[in-house]
């Protein structure tokens, strides 16, 4: 199997061309493409075929080539490199009778890898959260630092022996999800759920879902809490899914914060379509791609008509539960 460098050598341009999926405008060493992710009608994914990167202008991700798998195929780091070594194998047997298996060396996963005694991301060390980097990291997002430091921590690993640090989000199997300004990641993928003060063991009320952990957190800065009432479920991966679809079904009402793309609305359509009461959240934040961009654009308009005498503002109500 490939590694990981090995990975983000493969050419972007090529890979997005297998999937029938061509620039609009190619300028030679760069070319504009129609987001994959979304409804695009402007070609706002820059794609640099040199330095093998790529940038989607209208969402502002962007990153390598395992950064664009995980993203266009909503999928963990672990399962990103099943698909680019079986994409590299197919790649290698149409212009080489060797295998991408002889040409290059193993790559195994943390948490979920056959070979568990050489994993690819090994956690060092679990700290509260210091370096000034994650928290700009965080500040940049408007979460609020104290709300982040409750429910996150610095986690230091490694990768293929290469030293690195993260915010990290625990989730329900012990394991981690990673994210810093260049990296996505998880050491094993799991939903994260929390038990809200609202629900207790033998009454299940209401649950909120949300994608990812930074909508949870930006949900908890924007409502001015640090504790939710209700039971929450982190799906982390879209591909958690059906395993929080199973969790959902416990409950009485179910209210949804996911993203406001295509995987997103099928996601919610989905809980809807096995759960009697689920609430789509989403219409709170229309014209947003998630609820992170939306507390973003929330605190720098508070922030650009901020008074010159302070004013002691209340706390934020827009969002029920």
């Amino acid at each position: 199997m490939i590694t990981y460098n090995e990975a983000n050598k493969i050419s972007i341009k090529t890979y997005l061309a297998s999937r029938d999926i061509h620039p609009v405008k190619d300028h030679g060493y760069y070319g504009m493409y129609r987001s994959p992710f979304r409804k695009d009608n402007t070609a706002s994914l820059k794609v640099d075929y040199n330095k093998n990167l790529w940038i989607d202008f209208g969402s502002n991700d962007g990153g390598t080539m395992i950064d664009l798998v995980m993203r266009i195929n909503n999928y963990s780091l672990n399962e990103a490199m099943q698909e680019l070594n079986r994409y590299n194998s197919k790649s290698v047997n149409l212009h080489d009778n060797t295998t991408a298996q002889q040409q290059s060396q193993s790559f195994s996963f943390h948490g979920n890898n056959t070979n568990k005694n050489t994993p690819a991301i090994t956690i060092q060390k679990v700290l509260p959260i210091t370096h000034q980097a994650l928290i700009d990291y965080l500040s940049e997002r408007k979460i609020s630092i104290d709300i982040a430091k409750q429910y996150c921590s610095e986690i230091h690993y490694s990768v293929n022996g290469k030293p690195f640090f993260a915010v990290g989000f625990p989730n329900d199997s012990k394991g981690w999800i990673l994210r810093s300004d260049p990296f996505k990641g998880c050491s094993s993928m799991e939903v994260t759920t929390y038990n809200g003060a609202n629900n207790t063991n033998s009454t299940k009320e209401s649950c909120l879902v949300f994608e990812g952990f930074t909508d949870f957190l930006s949900y908890l800065t924007l409502k001015n809490t640090h504790s939710p009432q209700e039971d929450v479920i982190v799906l982390n991966s879209l591909s958690n899914l059906p395993k929080a679809i199973d969790k959902l079904k416990d409950y009485k009402e179910v209210h949804t914060y996911l993203d406001n793309d295509n995987p997103g609305k099928k996601a919610t359509l989905a809980i809807k379509q096995t759960h009697p009461a689920v609430i789509d959240q989403s219409a709170k934040y229309a014209g947003y791609k998630d609820l992170n961009q939306y507390l973003i654009s929330t605190m720098q308009i508070q922030q650009n008509e901020k008074p010159k005498t302070e004013v002691k503002r209340k706390p934020f109500k827009g969002f029920r539960p």
